[in-house]
């Protein structure tokens, strides 16, 4: 079984650097989706309450035989239940229906700036932590404005912060503000949305030449970039696929070639203007 790397947290805490995502996965999918990465050798599973599939992931883990110190859950707070006291209970609903006594990372899903209910939200955040039912806690999709908040008004520097990110969204500037504070930067849309990332000769060349796919190209500059990956497939060839990506390096010149394919557009929303309640 594939041994993967794990990230120190700016807690202690050690996160899997690479593992399962389910967003946009069916619930009726998703159990058996699940079951496959951890089959493969997945411990780290991804998850949201917006994903409507926390209960499926719950049942793949509790059908799974592994034993809960083995496995590193995340899921994440819903627009439309932030704020402190419904925080407080979105995550009890989570938990419940992940079918888990305790979490090892909530993040606050979208900062929605013009709402201004995010920093009541990190307080539930923190008390969460606080009582030792949530190991690490972070945010998504969080710019350097947002972070700083967090930082004069909260007492906890969130542990990490995942974005979208792939070789179109280098996010060299964010991926610096969180390193510079200790947080880990997790990529969602590793590898982007529509198959235009894959076909570039950028990628295609160097994985022709290792010999591998390019999908496993794209998600090793990821993993060589420091970032933590969350890569998702139903398809069982391809989630064993995505998780072996630790048998070949890229060189520098092959991280910078992917690199500069960078061109600032996002695939998802503006997390300064979204606002999707």
């Amino acid at each position: 079984m594939t041994t993967v790397p794990v990230l120190k947290l700016n807690n202690g805490v050690e996160m899997p650097q690479l593992g399962f995502g389910v967003f946009q996965v069916p619930p009726p999918e998703t159990k058996a989706a699940v079951a496959t990465a951890l089959k493969a050798g997945y411990r780290s599973i991804d998850t949201a309450t917006a994903y409507g599939n926390e209960a499926a992931v719950g049942d793949a883990l509790a059908e799974s035989g592994i034993a809960r110190d083995e496995l590193f859950i995340t899921t994440k707070l819903w627009n439309s239940d932030q704020g402190y006291d419904t925080t407080l209970r979105a995550f009890d609903a989570s938990l419940a229906a992940l079918g888990l006594d305790r979490l090892d990372l909530y993040l606050i899903h979208w900062p929605l700036p013009r709402r201004g209910k995010y920093f009541s939200s990190w307080k539930a955040l923190e008390k969460l932590y606080a009582d030792g039912l949530v190991r690490a806690i972070g945010v998504s999709n969080f710019q350097p404005s947002h972070l700083r908040r967090l930082f004069d008004e909260g007492t906890v520097i969130p542990a990490v912060n995942q974005i979208e990110l792939h070789p179109y969204l280098v996010q060299r500037e964010l991926r610096a503000f969180d390193a510079e504070h200790g947080i880990a930067t997790e990529a969602w849309s590793p590898l982007a949305k529509g198959g235009d990332l894959l076909r570039e000769p950028a990628v295609t060349q160097v994985a022709e030449r290792l010999g591998r796919t390019p999908a496993q190209v794209v998600l090793r500059w990821h993993l060589q970039l420091g970032n933590v990956v969350i890569p998702k497939s139903v398809t069982p060839a391809r989630v064993a696929e995505n998780l072996d990506v630790f048998g070949f390096t890229l060189t520098d010149a092959d991280v910078a070639a992917l690199s500069a394919l960078d061109r600032g557009g996002r695939t998802g929303p503006d997390p300064d203007t979204f606002d999707l309640v």
